[in-house]
């Protein structure tokens, strides 16, 4: 982890490394465990799967309830197989709610008392965005947008198709963010690779493992940032103006490699996938080697560790009551968790403070808990956002609920 992390060698092995914590959810009472100085509450609690978090001007939260469109082609053979147990294992295979839940706390009191279908009937909804009174969804297979009334519980009409994004029958990573330019002229779309290393072929990696720019009024669009294996969270940094992504990276070296990462991105840039990974280290599995485009290969700012699963990105100016204190500039992380590597790495969301807009300084805990004594999953964080009172929201989809972290009084 860190800015300059240690990278060991590469082990390879006919069968990677299994290690997962079955899903089981919550037993009556439980929650994450806070870090030092914070609290835990429930924001909101029994929902399908809840994966991605937006919080609207008027403090209303949304919620994307979603899981894997279907994907007939992806992981056929005996790879295939290890990955459908592996999902099923981590509670990963239901099917999608295909639907944003809108939440509301009419009190002020911390938890949402009031919940509507803001949007549904669609295709595995992830990533979410306003610009003015325009609201954009990232489905699996597109950016759709819909016209948006302040304080409304649901959207009218059918969505109106910004752009195609890269889907097809083996979508291996189906997730897709969207986060609006700060003057809200552009978007930006994350597209996940089509396998673990390349394994389909290039062919089957054409737009994707990148971050997209993308003119909403048009749909035209131009590869912003590429060779980012599965970037899910986007996050801008006011004080160097950067648009920051965290990476997942790939699996079947090691329990040790390859670490994910977050990083600020370059316009036009390209960081390794799949021919390297974390710049020049060449992944030896690419059949179609590119020897001048590992030399091109950025490295990334910041490793989150191997195998981590990080996947929600928030900046933060600093939590009530802390702003002078540990808080007070950073990302916060959503690490999912690991299924190939011992011991489990990530099932927590983490803090990594910045100084003058760039990492400066070792990540702090601030849930932990997920994973039980007996190695079972009692949660799994993901999205993570900033509600209107500037508590942390954290989306956990096998808890089936949306937690809210404050400083403890």
């Amino acid at each position: 982890m860190g800015a300059h992390p240690q990278l060991p060698p590469p082990q390879k092995s006919l069968i990677p490394v299994l290690n997962i914590a079955p899903a089981k959810g919550w037993p009556p009472g439980g929650a994450p465990v806070p870090g030092a100085g914070l609290t835990v509450t429930a924001f909101a609690t029994g929902l399908d799967h809840p994966r991605w978090l937006y919080v609207l001007p008027n403090g209303d939260v949304l919620v994307a309830e979603t899981n894997a469109p279907p994907k007939p082609q992806d992981g056929k053979g005996i790879r295939g197989w290890v990955q459908k147990k592996i999902m099923k294992r981590a509670g990963s295979i239901t099917p999608s709610a295909n639907r944003i839940t809108l939440l509301r706390d009419t009190t002020g009191a911390g938890t949402a008392d009031a919940r509507f279908v803001f949007a549904d009937k669609l295709n595995s909804p992830y990533g979410m965005t306003l610009v003015g009174n325009q609201f954009y969804v990232a489905n699996s297979d597109a950016v759709v947008r819909f016209p948006y009334v302040e304080g409304e519980t649901h959207v009218t009409g059918s969505p109106t198709k910004v752009v195609d994004l890269p889907a097809g029958p083996i979508n291996h990573h189906w997730t897709k963010n969207v986060i609006a330019s700060e003057d809200g002229s552009r978007l930006y779309a994350t597209v996940g690779s089509n396998s673990n290393a390349g394994d389909n072929g290039l062919a089957a990696e054409a737009g994707r493992a990148a971050v997209w720019e993308i003119d909403p009024a048009t749909g035209q669009h131009r590869i912003y940032a590429s060779g980012l294996r599965n970037p899910n969270g986007l996050a801008w940094v006011p004080a160097t103006r950067k648009l920051w992504a965290v990476v997942n990276e790939r699996d079947e070296l090691g329990s040790d490699l390859v670490p994910d990462y977050m990083t600020p991105l370059v316009d036009g840039g390209f960081y390794g996938f799949p021919f390297s990974y974390y710049g020049s280290h060449v992944d030896a599995r690419v059949k179609e080697p590119q020897p001048d485009m590992v030399g091109k290969a950025i490295v990334p700012e910041y490793a989150l560790g191997a195998h981590t699963a990080s996947l929600g990105l928030v900046y933060e100016p600093g939590l009530p009551g802390r702003a002078s204190g540990p808080f007070s500039e950073g990302m916060f992380v959503g690490q999912h968790g690991s299924w190939n590597r011992k011991p489990l790495s990530g099932y927590r969301v983490v803090f990594v403070p910045f100084q003058n807009g760039r990492p400066a300084g070792e990540p702090i805990e601030v849930l932990t808990g997920f994973v039980n004594t007996r190695g079972e999953a009692w949660g799994r964080p993901v999205g993570v956002a900033l509600d209107k009172q500037g508590a942390l929201l954290v989306a956990d989809d096998v808890g089936n609920a949306v937690w809210r972290v404050t400083v403890a009084p």
